[in-house]
């Protein structure tokens, strides 16, 4: 430590440090906890008591580390315990189970009432925590299980049954919803399907832009064009892929245009498939604000889901939205950059461009 700084008044020190700001906030976002001196004890930052005089503070990065400094826990805001966003969290996350193990999906109330909250404040929760309503969940989660179901049944009315509807109209009433095109071209791997791409040149290399009718379907990096069309050909292996038209490749430079200048923004319809747990992790990804990182351990928490973090890396894994839904953005618990599906370098090559925007 510099002379200047031993010689520094408490008081400047704690002002100084940007954990003090989060204090002053009363940040429900903070992850660190601060002590009193003159109380004896320690709080989280969105702690609702008086404000502390910054000279009587002192930060710690755990609980554990609060404690063996002898401070004991606040009263008030209860730094010993688990977070109401921790505590919302695990009810979302038992909710979703609820859901994903019942044969028919249960009702908001039923939901509502084994995590045992009100119906609106558990709509609103859920809805925030998942980017889905608890039926839209359901629904994510019985699409995956047709889609699964369609892969390996004999014939399309077994998938249906199998994936828990009680009769083929009520599936083909939203089957085009689900999949995307019709149960029987679903399961020929897309055969019939309409999808529009474009490739495109940017300062990351190649990029490939698909569209769906219901919106992009995939966003490619690399450094092969010819190398992106085949892999659109793999995830899509009986779709009709079409060249994009001069309309398409404005959409396309849309998106170039959003990997150069991310502060622009992307306001595009998605066509996102993947099963709930995915869409859960790809949501979380959509709510780290450019310029920012999260760890795959906190995406794992923001999901009430902190013991999946291996899921969570193979959800980002498993993005083929490659920017507009930012797995760029998550990082090894250290900081270190790892596990990008384009290749480290573009993920480093992103952050640097997010961080100057």
């Amino acid at each position: 430590m510099s002379t200047s700084n031993r010689n520094a008044h408490p008081s400047t020190l704690a002002e100084n440090d940007p954990r003090w700001a989060a204090v002053v906030a009363r940040d429900p976002e903070a992850n660190f906890y601060y002590s009193v001196k003159t109380t004896g004890v320690y709080c989280r930052p969105s702690c609702a008591a008086r404000l502390a005089r910054p000279e009587n503070v002192q930060f710690y990065r755990t609980r554990e580390d609060a404690e063996k400094a002898g401070f004991r826990p606040c009263k008030r805001c209860k730094p010993d315990q688990a977070s109401p966003a921790e505590q919302h969290a695990d009810k979302i996350a038992s909710a979703c189970r609820l859901i994903e193990s019942a044969e028919t999906p249960p009702s908001l109330e039923t939901l509502a009432q084994h995590v045992g909250l009100s119906t609106g404040h558990f709509h609103r929760l859920f809805k925030a925590a998942t980017g889905l309503t608890p039926k839209g969940y359901a629904a994510a989660h019985r699409a995956n299980l047709v889609r699964k179901s369609l892969n390996r049944s004999d014939t399309v009315t077994s998938a249906i049954y199998d994936a828990g509807y009680n009769s083929n109209s009520r599936f083909y009433e939203t089957s085009n919803q689900i999949l995307g095109m019709t149960p029987s071209n679903y399961r020929a791997g897309g055969s019939q399907a309409d999808i529009r791409f474009a490739v495109g040149e940017c300062s990351l290399g190649s990029i490939l832009v698909a569209q769906s009718g219901r919106g992009i379907c995939a966003i490619f990096l690399g450094d092969d064009p010819n190398s992106l069309v085949r892999e659109l050909q793999d995830q899509f292996p009986k779709a009709n892929l079409i060249g994009g038209d001069a309309g398409f490749e404005r959409l396309v430079a849309k998106v170039v245009g959003f990997v150069e200048a991310p502060a622009l923004g992307l306001d595009l319809p998605l066509d996102v498939r993947g099963t709930a747990f995915q869409q859960r992790v790809w949501h979380a990804l959509r709510n780290i604000p450019a310029g920012s990182t999260a760890s795959y351990t906190d995406v794992a928490k923001l999901i009430g889901s902190p013991n999946s973090v291996r899921a969570v890396a193979q959800a980002c894994g498993a993005n083929a939205l490659a920017v507009a839904i930012p797995c760029h953005r998550v990082v090894r618990s250290d900081g270190a950059l790892s596990g990008y599906r384009w290749g480290v370098e573009r993920k480093r090559t992103l952050l640097a461009k997010e961080a100057e925007s």
